[in-house]
This record gives C-alpha cells, structure tokens and sequence, in this order.
C-alpha cells in the first residue's frame, strides 16, 4: 500500500467522532466574521453597522487576487465593524451580526438534487474559476489558500492530475470521513469540476487505511466518473501534508521553496473544499458554513457539526456536552497542528476543522531535558531536515545558519517535537525561526 518515504509517525488516532453523523448546530444568536479568513490580503468590508443582511449576502470583497469575499451565514443587522482576538491570537477586523431568523439569498439553490456536469456543457473552465473566487471558496484543511489562486497555475507550469486529499490524518478529526460517507456524489462532481478547471483527465482521491468505509464507498461510486481513481494509503502522519499526498500518490517530489506542487503537475484540494467548489459551482452557495469535529476523551458527546462560520466556538462545545470539568487547553484544530485557543468567543471560520478538549493532564508540558542526541527528530521529519539544528539555531538568532538548513522547507507538522523523547520544544523554535527567516528573505527580494 502506498505511502510517503521520509519520515513520519503513528500518533494514537482517538477518532472517538468517526462514527457520528454529521448534525446541523444551531443559529448563534451574533455571528462574527473575521476579515483574516485566507491567506492572503484581508477582506474589505461592503456593509456598514445598520445594514440588513440575508445568509449568503456578502459582507466583504476580496482586496486583491490573494483575497476572497466573506459572505454572511446568518441573515440579520449588521451591529458593528469592530475588532476580535481570532484562533491565531492577534487582534483582526470583523463584521457582527445580530441574528434574525434565517433568510437565504434566493439566488441560492437549496434543493437537495445532485446537479452533475453533464447537465452544465457550457461550463468553461474559465467560468469555475470565477464562481470559486465569488463563492469565497479557501483551502478548508487548515491553509486556508484561495482556491481561485491554485486553480489558475502559473505562466510555464501545466497541470498533470488532481490530488484530493481526504487523508485526515490529524488525530480525533473526523469532519472529512463522514463528509465523504454522507456527500460522496457531490465530493465527485466537485472533483470533476476542478479537474475541468484545471484541464486534465485524471483525478485521485487519497484516503488513508483507517477509513475502509470511505474507501469502498467512494471507489464504487467513482465507476461512474471516468478518469476518477480513488487511492487507498497506508496510516502515517503527516500523509495530508501536500508534499507527502502527492510523493505517496504520485511518487514525485516537490523540490524545496519557492516550488510548487503544480512544479511536479499536481493540483491538491482539501476533499471538505472539493465539497464547498460543488455546491459553490453548482448550487450558487457561497461558502458560509462548514464541517467541524468537536471532541477529546472527557467529552460527553464527541460531534460532526455542520456549523454556520462566525459561530462561537463556546455555543459548539455546550451542543456536545459542555466543557469538562478538568478540561486544560482547548486546541484549535488536531493536537499535532493545532494551536491553543485564548477564549472560546474565537467564532468559527473557513479553516476551523476541529475543535479539540484537552485535560488537565493532556494539556501540561513536561519539563525539557537537554538533547540526548537520539536523532530521532530527524528520523521522523517527512521533510528530510535536522529539526534540532534548526530549532537551536533558531533559539540562538543565527538565522543564517537556519536558513542554510532549508527551515523554510519546513512544514510544522510537530513529527519532531512529539518523537522527542527529552520534550524539547523544538517545534516552537523551528516555527519562530522560520517566520523570522521567511521576513528576512522577502525583505532582501523586495530590495
């Protein structure tokens, strides 16, 4: 069975949520739009404090074209443009809505029929494209990248193949696998259409072992849809990293930045965007709500909730139980790349896959021990690199040095951190060094 050659670990997967089916959460009762919701430029608000929204009107307008509108998911008042602390910690813009009933945009099709598209021949790749980047549609694995940018390659690159990735290889994330149980022919038309979109004649669908279900489901489907292959891979972590999907399904190697996947002829999508590029193209539906896990150990009832964006994350948790007694830390996100929440006012967003309870217990940090030199950091890097080389020149400031070790090459999956047997903070060294090298190295082209 296939899988990617470097690196890598096996993590308990605690998919406690795979078995439940994916449920509606409730209406907030003030839904809060961040404008930092993509890479990118932020959003530019549209809308002033007053203004009478529909679900699906939009709020804000894409600023650039690393930039996607942000369209509402509740229909109300606009109360006020004001500022949030969202999941990364930093203080953004944001639109609030007071919530009043819950009137669509009657441009948006709501009826339940599958719309494949042999029914839409006139559909140019052109016009996917820009029904994508009206949608709002961003990567909804965590990267949070507009859709519309991947879709449209470089002058001198040519795409080859579509790599869905459906792997979910985070721990206890399970919003992917039932979104594939339950929407398999809309994940199919959506990968149609991106492969429309992008000009070429072969998709695959990457799922990991641990998901027989999805696997079995969706290659009997896929019969139906020529040039559709769905590959089962074997369960290691970080196979849903881009680099790793596209070395273990197609054997390729990314080479090291500025190269990107579409270098080697691969276009990755996230299979939860291959959902939202269907009912975007297909159902004209801005992307305004999303599958999120909401789970840990001491949860009373682990979920898949289908939850409008802008939605506290408190009101998700007390829909699952309410929150532990001897809950430590709440993760945004799984517990290999996910980042701590400040609050639980954080609202929902595009990229929110999970939300993770962690206890007490889970939560505490063991005291570091200087490194006993194992080099078991470096066997688990998918990436190939010295993580304690570059996380100590990072802790040192020798940016030169780090950068010479290829740390932006680096894809923060914590492989290193979580085989380091003296519980060094590597992870945490090697993403401020990077940060920090990726500023020095833009400000040195800018010159």
């Amino acid at each position: 069975m296939k899988t990617f050659k470097i690196g890598g670990v096996h993590p308990s997967e605690n998919k406690f949520s795979a078995g439940a089916p994916v449920r509606r959460a409730g209406l907030p009762k003030q839904a809060v739009f961040s404008l930092y919701q993509h890479i990118g430029a932020p959003a530019k608000p549209v809308v002033a404090k007053g203004d009478v929204v529909k679900v699906g009107t939009m709020l804000a307008e894409a600023d650039g074209f690393v930039s996607v509108p942000v369209h509402s998911s509740v229909s109300g008042k606009v109360s006020k443009i004001d500022a949030i602390v969202d999941a990364s910690g930093y203080r953004r813009p944001a639109i609030f809505v007071d919530v009043e009933g819950d009137e669509w945009e009657e441009s948006i099709d709501r009826t339940p029929d599958l719309v494949t598209l042999d029914r839409h021949p006139e559909l140019t790749a052109e016009e996917i494209v820009s029904r994508i980047k009206a949608a709002g549609i961003v990567g909804m694995g965590g990267a949070t990248f507009p859709c519309h940018v991947k879709l449209t390659p470089p002058k001198g690159t040519k795409a080859e193949c579509v790599i869905i990735n459906a792997v979910e290889c985070e721990p206890y994330l399970t919003a992917d696998h039932r979104l594939m149980l339950e929407k398999p022919d809309e994940i199919l038309v959506g990968v149609s259409l991106i492969m429309k979109a992008v000009g070429v004649n072969k998709g695959y669908i990457g799922i990991e072992n641990n998901k027989p279900d999805a696997i079995a489901l969706l290659t009997e489907k896929a019969k139906a849809y020529p040039g559709i292959e769905v590959v089962p891979l074997r369960v290691k972590y970080p196979q849903g990293g881009e680099k790793q999907l596209i070395a273990a399904v197609t054997g390729r190697e990314v080479p090291a930045p500025p190269a990107l996947p579409i270098h080697v002829g691969a276009v990755v999508q996230n299979v939860g965007t291959t959902f939202a590029i269907y009912e975007a193209v297909m159902k004209n539906k801005p992307l305004f709500e999303r599958v999120i896990t909401v789970t840990g150990k001491d949860v009373k009832n682990p979920s898949n909730l289908l939850a409008r964006i802008g939605t506290p994350m408190a009101q998700l948790v007390e829909e699952c139980g309410g929150m532990p007694e001897d809950t430590g830390k709440v993760i945004g996100g799984g517990p290999m790349m996910g980042k701590a929440l400040m609050n639980l006012e954080v609202p929902v967003c595009k990229g929110s896959s999970g939300l993770l309870l962690l206890s007490e217990k889970e939560a505490r940090r063991m005291e570091p021990q200087p490194c006993i030199r194992c080099a078991k950091c470096v066997d688990a890097c998918p990436m190939g690199l010295e993580p304690y080389l570059l996380a100590t020149a990072s802790a040192l400031r020798n940016w030169e040095l780090a950068e010479e070790n290829h740390i932006t090459s680096c894809i923060e999956c914590g492989s290193c951190q979580y085989t380091c047997p003296s519980m060094r903070p590597i992870l945490d060294n090697v993403r401020m060094g990077k940060t920090t090298v990726m500023a020095l190295i833009r400000a040195r082209n800018a010159k």
